[in-house]
């Protein structure tokens, strides 16, 4: 019977240490006044893309009745980094000198040299489903965009 008191206290002082060593979530903040233009909402980006915000307007079959708002302006938590994204069509992983191919490309291999290179990218060879699922995190499949999409 001691003993399994002191594995059970023993799992509850670890269950404790855990939750105490966790982050809190810290909810978002709105600068200004919601609903305004002027309003500005800063994520703490433990969910990316920062998640859509709920219209908080009225929308009634006239106009004149209708209430508008407008979503707070979404800008970067202090020192987030700086991210450049370059994306090219019809161009083979191994083509530019950046990644040991055949095609010089200094200023792409300069700026590849001062960050990082994004190399695990599952990529396609059409343009509509590789940026549906670089915007969405997402197999292209799963977005419902295995093939070229058409207007």
């Amino acid at each position: 019977m001691i003993a399994y008191r002191s594995v059970r206290h023993g799992v509850a002082l670890s269950a404790l240490a855990l939750l105490a060593s966790m982050p809190l979530a810290v909810a978002q903040q709105i600068r200004g006044t919601p609903g305004t233009p002027s309003a500005v909402v800063t994520p703490q980006g433990l969910q990316l893309p920062a998640p859509t915000q709920p219209f908080g307007g009225v929308i009634m079959p006239n106009a004149v009745d209708s209430q508008p708002a407008w979503p707070a302006q979404t800008m970067p938590p202090e020192r987030a980094p700086n991210v450049l994204l370059i994306l090219t069509d019809d161009v083979g992983f191994g083509a530019p000198s950046t990644f040991g191919g055949v095609i010089p490309t200094p200023t792409l291999d300069g700026v590849a040299q001062a960050g990082l290179r994004y190399t695990t990218f599952h990529t396609t060879a059409l343009c509509s489903p590789t940026r549906a699922a670089l915007l969405t995190g997402r197999n292209h499949h799963e977005v419902g965009t295995g093939n070229i999409g058409e207007l």
